[in-house]
Formats: structure tokens, sequence, C-alpha cells
């Protein structure tokens, strides 16, 4: 059987608020990206979301970012490649104690917004993602856009890369994202994102806004919990795949 893993980025709170439904999104996802402080979230929210995740049986990740919570971790930060991987590393130990006591663990790791795109170029950040998540340990596993250098690193290191596509978000002919600049970056049709999953697990391609067709052979599918109408969108995956056999199911 088909199966393909669907994430989301959750225990984002800003302000005491939170930007996704994440009890909501907890019960229709595999893998939850969870906020580990950096660009968002707080400790108490953070410890709710991964206790819904354990709950649920839904696989922890932690989303680490720059240390820039005012533009929600989707500006650049020129930080110096020592100290990225030790915040990397504090990141991920941060939650894994609240996952621990929960009764589950950290199982994988996802850079987020501006991290996540840099290091598809940036081989000093992307080499420090990489030391910061191998310190913690070097069986933990690191999802990644497919082809930047990042997925180099990681896999000359010895950790196993998860190669992720994006349901609700806009491809250049490339296969990187559409900035999030661009009026067409963030797609809120349910009907478009469903189609995407299923073109990305049948097929392992994702359709660029030019109609380029790129190869993504990913194991993961992101649907952004802060996304507009983020639970219908993450539904009709559900419901999509599940009409057409594919089993949605934990990568791990």
């Amino acid at each position: 059987m088909t199966t393909i893993d669907l994430n989301a980025d959750l225990g984002e709170t800003t302000n005491g608020a939170a930007v996704a439904d994440d009890s909501a999104m907890i019960q229709l996802v595999t893998s939850a990206n969870v906020a580990t402080g950096f660009h968002a979230g707080d400790p108490h929210d953070i410890a709710v979301t991964v206790q819904a995740a354990a709950d649920r049986g839904v696989a922890v990740g932690a989303h680490i970012g720059y240390r820039d919570p005012a533009h929600f971790g989707r500006t650049f930060v020129d930080v110096d490649p020592d100290q990225l991987a030790d915040e990397v590393l504090y990141q991920i130990g941060a939650l894994d104690a609240l996952a621990r006591r929960a009764g589950t663990t950290v199982s994988y790791v996802k850079p987020h917004g501006a991290l996540y795109n840099t290091i598809v170029h940036h081989e000093a950040h992307a080499r420090a993602v990489v030391d910061g998540v191998h310190a913690f340990s070097a069986t933990l596993p690191l999802m990644l856009l497919p082809g930047g250098v990042a997925v180099d690193l990681a896999e000359k290191k010895g950790l196993r890369v998860i190669r992720e596509a994006f349901a609700d978000r806009n491809y250049n002919p490339d296969g990187t994202l559409v900035s999030r600049t661009e009026p067409n970056a963030v797609v809120p049709d349910p009907d478009f994102v469903a189609n995407r999953v299923l073109q990305v697990a049948t097929t392992g391609s994702v359709t660029a806004w030019d109609g380029t067709v790129v190869p993504v052979e990913a194991e993961s599918v992101c649907v952004h919990g802060d996304s507009p109408g983020s639970v219908a969108l993450a539904r009709s995956v559900v419901e999509r795949l599940g009409a057409d056999g594919i089993d949605i199911r934990s990568f791990l």
C-alpha cells in the first residue's frame, strides 16, 4: 500500500495567542513539528501541544528556527555558525525534556521558516544545523527540502534525511518555494492541496506555478498550521487519500 506522512507546524503561540488550531490538527496529522520557543511558542503552550501529540500517537518533531520571534522566524539572521549550532542543540534538548515528561521523545527535527530556506544554499548555516542535530543524536532524522546543500551535508554526517513536500505552498521551477513576499506563495484551495498531496504520494513530484513537474520523492508533506483554513485543508487531504487507498502514516 502506498503511504505518506502528513505533518503540520504546531505549538506556535505568539504573545499567548495560538496561530493554529492545534487540537484539531493533531487529529489529522501523523507528525507534529512543534515550535521550540525561538520563533514562536512558550513553554506551557508547547507542553500542551506535545502532550496532545503524545496522547494521539503523533510523532513529535523539533521545529527549530532562528532566534527571531519579532519576525516569526521568517527573516534571515546572520548568526555565527558556532552559535547557531549551539542554539539548534538547545532547542532540541528543551523540547525533548517536555516530550519525555509527556511520555514520548523528539523523533525528528525540521527547521522553520527562514532557516529552512536558507540552508538550501547557505553552507555555513546548513553545516551548523547538521552539527547541532548530530550533537543531540546521531540517529535523529532531519526533515529538509529536497536538493539543498543541507541534504548533502546531513547524509555525509550519517543522518537520515526525510525529504519533504508542501501541500499549501507554490513551487518555483527549480524546486524552491515561492517566497512569502509574493502574493501566490500560499494556496488556500482544499482541492488543490488534496491533489498536490495525491501527486506527491503517487508520482513523487509536484507541479510548479509555471507547469514544470519537479521531482521531490518526499516521505512527508506539510500543511502549515497557520495557513488560512488549515484544518479544512488537512481534512481534504485525509479524505482524498483515503478515497484513493493511500495510507497516511508516520515515516518512523
